[in-house]
Order: C-alpha cells, then structure tokens, then sequence
C-alpha cells in the first residue's frame, strides 16, 4: 500500500492529540466540506498541508481564530503580512525557514521560480479577498 501524498490529502489535528487523514483536495469547496467534518474541534482544530507554487498568490487570506505556521520546504518565498494595524511586513523564506501568521493577520506570498510550503493553519472562519 501507497502512503498519503499529503499535497493531495491534508491532515487534521483535531481534540485529543487526533490525527485524521482527509480525503483528496477537489479544489476550493473542499474546504467548506472540511469545516463542517472538523468543526467539532471549534479553534482548536488545524489543518496540515502541503503546496507547490511556481506563480505569486493572486490572494490575501486571513485566520481570524488562530496563528498559522508556514515552513517553506523547498525554493524560495516572500511571505506578505498586512497586521491588524495595516502595517506591512515582507519575510523572506528559504528552504527550511519557517514564519507564523498571527491569527487575524492578512497574508499572500511571492515566489521566486518555484518553491514548496507546508501550512499548519487554524482554519476556522477563514477569509479570502483579491490581491
């Protein structure tokens, strides 16, 4: 048997130290399908993730419920924070180097050619708006 891909399937850490494989990412209403299988574990609830990006993100997203680890695993990327405040602050990561997006913080990303990130995200409540 094949282990999990976890760029296809995400982890959820949820209550009680669990560890719960997720079935396959289908695109954007996977996550709505996901709050509602985890919501039990309101705030406390994360999702593990894993993601490969060659294009700047074409978005700014915000969780309002916690903080976010991004450790960048591969290649090159700037992570763009936009606090509470409005102030704005650029944070370079490279391969093993990792950032937290405090909860309430709006957050996009560059990257330079190519590079792989993993997410431990407080999901819950979730925004998104256009870059």
């Amino acid at each position: 048997m094949t282990a999990p891909d976890l760029r296809a399937c995400p982890i959820h850490l949820g209550l009680g130290a669990k560890a719960l494989a997720q079935p396959p990412f289908t695109g954007m209403d996977w996550y709505e399908a996901y709050a509602a299988r985890t919501a039990a574990d309101g705030a406390e609830g994360r999702l593990v993730s894993l993601y490969d990006f060659s294009d700047n993100w074409t978005a700014w997203e915000m969780h309002p419920t916690g903080d976010e680890v991004v450790v960048c695993l591969a290649g090159e990327m700037t992570l763009i924070q936009e606090s509470p405040g409005g102030a704005f602050h650029s944070q370079p990561l490279a391969a093993g180097q990792y950032a937290i997006n405090p909860a309430g913080t709006w957050h996009t990303a560059d990257v330079e050619q190519t590079a792989t990130a993993l997410f431990i995200t407080a999901g819950q409540g979730t925004q998104h708006r256009p870059r």
